[in-house]
């Protein structure tokens, strides 16, 4: 009964801070993907000037804390005249550290495409942009969309140190319940079977049913 009561006096909070989540995470993994591929593809190259940008910024977003990522993105680049929103940085801050990760994803599905691919592209005289996109790409999409779930997952639950620049999402929400209640048990039991949900119930049916699309489309079966 106890627990009931709790629901009907803090669950809407909590409902409102999913939301946020949800859409913190749609934009940091719509982010994530775009710097993926770009920065991939940029790794792929062979011209310094191509590479080295691309690597320094993997390097960079992969050897630091996610946590130091957001405090730098939204209290230290207000000291060189940038200042982002909370909510802002946050997103940006989760899909630039996850877009670093998914850079090498998106690097090595495109290099497990077999050779042979490669070369029956290139003796149909197809230009690079087109062998890629056409041929090779959507090849290379089918080997990365497992890790990929995989990295959406961990952009999820990422999401969450968002709470410490006070951005009002599940996180925040359930401490915020937490300080004025003490009834941490229910406040985070409550917390974690809605992440759960989040990632068993949105993301995994999603990339499932992406995975046999494309599977679909290059003509495998899975």
């Amino acid at each position: 009964m106890e627990f009931l009561v709790f629901l009907k006096d803090h669950g809407p909070e909590l409902i409102r801070g999913s939301l946020t989540t949800i859409e913190l995470t749609m934009l940091s993994a719509a982010l994530a993907i775009i710097i993926a591929v770009i920065a991939g593809l940029m790794r792929l190259s062979t011209n310094r000037l191509v590479y080295g940008p691309a690597t320094v910024y993997v390097e960079i977003f992969r050897g630091t804390s996610l946590l130091v990522q957001i405090y730098w993105i939204f209290f230290v680049l207000p000291l060189f005249g940038l200042t982002l929103e909370k909510f802002t940085a946050g997103f940006i801050a989760v899909g630039m550290n996850l877009g670093a990760y998914g850079a090498e994803l998106v690097r090595g599905g495109i290099q497990s495409v077999p050779k042979g691919q490669w070369e029956a592209a290139t003796a149909l005289s197809m230009s690079p942009a087109i062998r890629m996109r056409r041929i090779i790409f959507p090849q290379a999409l089918l080997n990365m969309l497992p890790p990929w779930g995989n990295l959406l997952i961990e952009l999820l639950k990422g999401t969450a140190l968002v709470a410490l620049i006070s951005v009002s999402d599940l996180m925040f929400m359930a401490k915020k319940i937490n300080s004025t209640t003490y009834l941490s048990a229910q406040v985070f039991g409550i917390a974690l079977v809605l992440y759960y949900l989040m990632s068993r119930g949105l993301i995994t049916p999603f990339m499932r049913w992406l995975e046999r699309l494309m599977a679909r489309k290059v003509g495998k079966r899975l």
